[in-house]
């Protein structure tokens, strides 16, 4: 259920709306997708603003697929 007490976003890969929760960190979604120093520059190379968890997982297992 997404609430008004956190900002909306779009993913920028993939369009999917979901709730951030940049205020606190520990909760958002991203935070459930650990990626590495190498996987989290091989990203933002690729897109500037908020991702869904699942698009993270994406591209986490594209830039391993591509060492």
């Amino acid at each position: 259920m997404i609430s008004a007490k956190h900002e909306i976003l779009s993913c920028d890969r993939c369009q999917s709306r979901f709730e951030c929760k940049a205020n606190a960190y520990t909760k958002c979604q991203c935070s459930k997708v650990q990626l590495s120093i190498n996987e989290v520059q091989y990203v933002s190379e690729l897109y500037d603003g908020c991702l869904c968890a699942n698009c993270l997982l994406e591209l986490q297992q594209e830039y391993q697929e591509s060492l």
